[in-house]
């Protein structure tokens, strides 16, 4: 699947890229994205290196790279965008999903 689940900014497939040439294992495909429970809000997105292709996950090839979707997440992210921001406190991925009610105050966790 191409675009619909996950959509990601020119930074964010820059920051991929930079990841993928400094993965620390052989064999990685792309990053996968989904959601964990936990924070305050219920739900915390992660990001991991990703060596296959698990069954039922979506794969998102945008801008020159892979993005695998988990599949239990699909419906938490669907038509989120990707970034990645770097400021003098943090750096990371962010994401702008539409599918959000609420986002706890340290915007660490959200919920749908």
């Amino acid at each position: 699947m191409t675009g619909s689940v996950l959509t990601l900014t020119d930074r964010a497939a820059d920051r991929v890229k930079h990841l993928m040439s400094k993965s620390p294992e052989d064999g990685v495909l792309g990053l996968r994205v989904g959601v964990n429970t936990r924070g305050c809000s219920g739900l915390s997105y992660f990001v991991e290196y990703a060596k296959e292709q698990k069954k039922f996950e979506d794969v998102v090839e945008d801008k020159g790279v892979k993005i695998f979707v988990d599949p239990t997440s699909v419906m938490f992210i669907l038509g989120s965008e990707m970034d990645y921001v770097e400021d003098k406190l943090e750096s990371g991925f962010v994401f702008k999903n539409p599918n959000e009610t609420s986002r706890c105050g340290c915007g660490e966790s959200f919920a749908v």
